[in-house]
């Protein structure tokens, strides 16, 4: 496992969504638990959550409640694992995901996450989304107080923009270290801010980063989202026998120092083979040609700052 920086802390360079382990479809516990444990195996030392990661209309926590128990029951060493959390959202009964950033929410919901994860203080704690009924400045604001308060160690936001991204910086300055943004060969939008983060020193943490690419090639033959556009990264995994996944992760690895991506798994095998993806080093003429299978083109709209999670 290779490692990058986060708030001058060494991550793995491969995070882990848990995402899918608390949504519709998720695993039973077990095998859920084992999934976290496979990624912690691997070397993945960071791990991402959000207490509005639970089934529609549930009680908020379930992901991060997993995760405290995953941690528990591990058997290695977890000294070094990051565990970053975001608050801003909701699941009601329905499905849809609501928004809400106002500091007096968001600091009762850190406090409620910091006890569901058994910790002194969050690791990482980032706004979920802008909320564009509450002021930006008064949200990230909020960041400012629970960092100060000692209830979270970092902070960070999530579905920002270039503007938002410069505007946190302003108001926490040093302590803000990371932006979670959509981006994948598929959703190339938040290029701007990938590159803001990049000369700020900011983490970048690329969310659903295998858009475009089958979720899972180990079930059998790769599907894509458009097979013509993308079939540069299925070739080049064929020429190194991996997961066109783990090309994928490679990739994205390559376009920034500053990038490390938290890809979902639901299953040991999917977190072992995206954990895998921080040592495989491509070729100039590979990183080439997945380029320009990955040229934004017409794809310019990211889902994230709409209507979608993570």
């Amino acid at each position: 496992m290779r490692y990058r920086t986060l708030g001058g802390l060494p991550v793995s360079a491969i995070g882990l969504g848990a995402m899918p382990l608390s949504l519709e479809g998720r695993p039973d516990e077990k095998r859920a638990l084992a999934t976290v444990h496979a990624a912690l195996d691997a070397g993945v030392t960071l791990l991402d959550t959000a207490d509005s990661y639970h089934l529609p209309g549930a009680e908020p926590g379930h992901n991060e409640r997993l995760l405290a128990r995953a941690l528990a029951t591990y058997g290695g060493d977890t000294s070094g694992v990051l565990v970053a959390t975001k608050g801003g959202r909701g699941r009601p009964a329905g499905g849809d995901w609501t928004v809400n950033g106002s500091p007096r929410h968001l600091k009762a919901a850190a406090e409620a996450s910091r006890k569901r994860l058994g910790v002194e203080a969050i690791g990482l704690y980032q706004l979920h989304k802008p909320d564009p009924a509450v002021p930006f400045e008064e949200s990230v604001g909020a960041l400012g107080e629970l960092l100060d308060a000692g209830t979270i160690r970092l902070a960070g936001v999530s579905n920002a923009d270039a503007d938002q991204i410069r505007r946190a910086r302003e108001i926490l300055g040093d302590r803000l270290v990371s932006v979670q943004n959509r981006y994948s060969p598929a959703v190339r939008s938040s290029e701007p801010e990938l590159r803001l983060c990049a000369e700020l020193g900011l983490a970048f943490l690329p969310w659903s980063p295998l858009g475009g690419l089958a979720r899972s090639s180990l079930d059998g033959p790769s599907r894509t989202e458009g097979a013509d556009r993308f079939a540069a990264f299925h070739a080049v995994a064929a020429e190194r026998g991996v997961s066109p996944q783990r090309v994928g992760l490679a990739w994205l690895l390559a376009r920034s120092p500053a990038v490390i991506p938290i890809p979902g798994a639901s299953r040991p095998e999917t977190a072992g083979d995206s954990a895998a993806a921080a040592d495989l080093l491509l070729s100039a003429e590979e990183q080439a040609r997945l380029d320009e299978a990955a040229e934004p083109g017409p794809i310019a709209v990211d889902p994230g700052r709409q209507s979608t999670s993570s």
